[in-house]
């Protein structure tokens, strides 16, 4: 009797498996795969249609040894076997786990496969990581492909101390980026400073960032010493870095060139040492070519790039981001919600999120809010989710034909109409035939994510 048989892969058995906040599998008696939780498919970049029926070393690469010899051990002693290890995900990113194994049985006590418990310990891991890696990586959450990449840059550029230029849309996490740098790079007991570029006039900002001293200006009473010299042996961050003044720009291309600066009104010059990261979520090289920004700062703030993708390109991390918030809002509000209901699950995960991991989160924390039970429902979700987005108001005009006026001769309809799978068919094909075959950009003109495209091309046989 095999696993199946004993756990019938029902939606309700699979609702508790994904309720469990560890990742779960369950092998047959040859090792292979039988069902994945949805957080073990988050772990290890696998789906379980992947993965059923792939001998299971296959797909949870650990440094534990043979599941041969552990499942041996569990069929003598009768008894679970857990150790702490690390395994491998798809994307090559290492994840610190305690793993269990467990025999499970029939109902005449015969073995009839194993249970597979994997508990992310990332977390208990991190104060050892801040001496051999990425300090705060485990607090920027993602599992993707592009969020590997990310993490796997993070971890050579914070051991440098040269300048970093992080680009990305709003709300996709370049501020914590920058700390999680700073507090693993060598600086990391010095002070990192924070400063907002957009947020004051160019008078203010200069004062800002350089200090002044005493009755350099009307109302400038006492010194003050600046954030470049609050900084000093740290890291200054400067956000949104294409709105400073051209002015401005000239006066830090000299502190970064010389490490030193003349306070407003001031006739002595100051020294720092400080290390220098930048953002923006516009693009400086735009701003270059149109005499915005200038060309030696351009290259001087550049010399390392780091590029947050946006949300809607980050493949399976929204289910993951969306049930990390709404447990810790649940959390903090008391109120007990444990999950969405899978018709909210739906409006989310085709959501767009041109704010990203930002808007994504207020959503989380207005839903935690306004719940009244025990799951998020779409009565609970923002009004504005239900709204049709621009996309995908252009896409139902380019697929259904106009009302007929009645003095008007009936046209014959397009083939496709009243046949969704030929319309989806046909948006897919025209997405991609737009964008050059591009399938993350063919997903986000259709106001998909990539691997709900890349889903409904394999359902076409397309992929």
């Amino acid at each position: 009797m095999k696993p199946e048989s004993i756990f019938h892969v029902s939606p309700v058995f699979s609702e508790l498996l994904n309720a469990i906040p560890h990742g779960i599998a369950f092998l047959d008696t040859n090792l292979c795969i039988v069902v994945m939780n949805r957080l073990l498919e988050v772990m290890t970049g696998y789906v379980t249609d992947e993965a059923r029926g792939i001998y299971s070393e296959f797909i949870l690469r650990s440094n534990l040894g043979s599941k041969n010899r552990m499942c041996r051990e569990v069929l003598e002693s009768g008894e679970a076997v857990s150790d702490d290890g690390n395994i491998i995900n798809r994307q090559r990113k290492k994840i610190p786990i305690h793993f269990t194994l467990s025999c499970l049985h029939d109902e005449e006590g015969q073995p009839a496969g194993f249970i597979i418990i994997l508990e992310d310990i990332s977390v208990l891991k991190s104060a050892e990581s801040k001496h051999h890696g990425l300090a705060d990586e485990t607090e920027i959450l993602g599992h993707s492909p592009q969020m590997a990449k990310v993490f796997e840059l993070m971890s050579v550029l914070a051991r440098t101390d040269a300048s970093v230029l992080i680009t990305g849309e709003t709300g996709t996490g370049k501020d914590m980026i920058a700390e999680a740098l700073h507090e693993s790079s060598q600086r990391a007991r010095q002070p990192f400073i924070k400063v907002n570029c957009g947020a004051l006039p160019e008078a203010l900002l200069e004062s800002e960032l350089f200090g002044h001293v005493k009755g350099a200006f009307t109302g400038a009473v006492n010194e003050t010493v600046g954030m470049f010299r609050l900084a000093h042996k740290g890291t200054i961050f400067l956000t949104e870095i294409g709105d400073l003044s051209l002015p401005l720009q000239v006066k830090l291309l000299s502190v970064l060139d010389d490490q030193e600066f003349f306070p407003v009104g001031g006739s002595r010059k100051v020294k720092v040492d400080v290390r220098i990261i930048a953002a923006t979520h516009c693009s400086l090289r735009q701003d270059v070519q149109q005499g915005r920004f200038r060309e030696d700062l351009f290259y001087r703030l550049n010399v390392l790039h780091l590029h947050m993708p946006p949300l809607r390109e980050r493949d399976g991390d929204i289910r993951l981001l969306l049930d990390h918030f709404l447990r810790q809002f649940s959390d903090k509000l008391g109120r007990g919600i444990t999950a969405y209901t899978k018709k909210a699950i739906d409006v989310l995960t085709r959501y767009h999120y041109p704010g990203n991991v930002r808007e994504l989160r207020n959503i989380a924390e207005y839903s935690a809010n306004i719940c009244q039970g025990k799951k998020v429902g779409t009565k609970d979700l923002p009004q504005y989710l239900f709204q049709p987005s621009e996309t995908s108001t252009k896409i139902a005009a380019a697929i259904i034909p106009p009302i007929l006026s009645p003095v008007e001769p009936p046209q014959s309809a397009p083939k496709s109409v009243g046949n969704w799978t030929a319309i989806e068919k046909e948006m897919m094909v025209d997405a991609l035939r737009k964008t050059g075959g591009n399938r993350s950009k063919a997903a986000d003109l259709l106001g998909w994510g990539r691997t709900t495209l890349w889903r409904k091309l394999k359902k076409h046989k397309m992929a």
